[in-house]
């Protein structure tokens, strides 16, 4: 059974210079670019993503409630935690992730 994470790093692994692998600050499954940690996943269905506080902005995007990681998150910081629940979720992450590797 393929999850929706399983989906989402499949479509990501076809970027040049995107890798999927451990990451050594936070344990767990992390998205380097060109070896740098960008992002890491929470949970098969929730991705903390590094955006920067101006694409969060112009995206409009919102720090979800109930967060059982980062619940005291500061409004501008430049990390987001996106969740994706369906395959059309799961497409619109794969845009942010493009738009967070582009502010690299």
């Amino acid at each position: 059974m393929t999850t929706l994470r399983n989906s989402l790093v499949s479509k990501l692994e076809k970027i040049s210079g995107l890798e999927n692998r451990p990451s050594p600050v936070i344990g767990g499954s992390a998205l380097h670019y060109n070896g740098k940690e960008f992002a890491h996943f929470h949970n098969d269905n929730e991705l903390d993503l590094r955006l920067t506080k101006s694409v969060i902005k112009n995206e409009r995007l919102s720090h979800p409630s109930g967060s059982e990681h980062h619940p005291k998150r500061a409004s501008g910081s430049a990390w987001i935690e996106v969740r994706f629940k369906n395959p059309k979720d799961v497409n619109e992450v794969a845009r942010l992730v493009k738009l967070a590797i582009a502010q690299l």
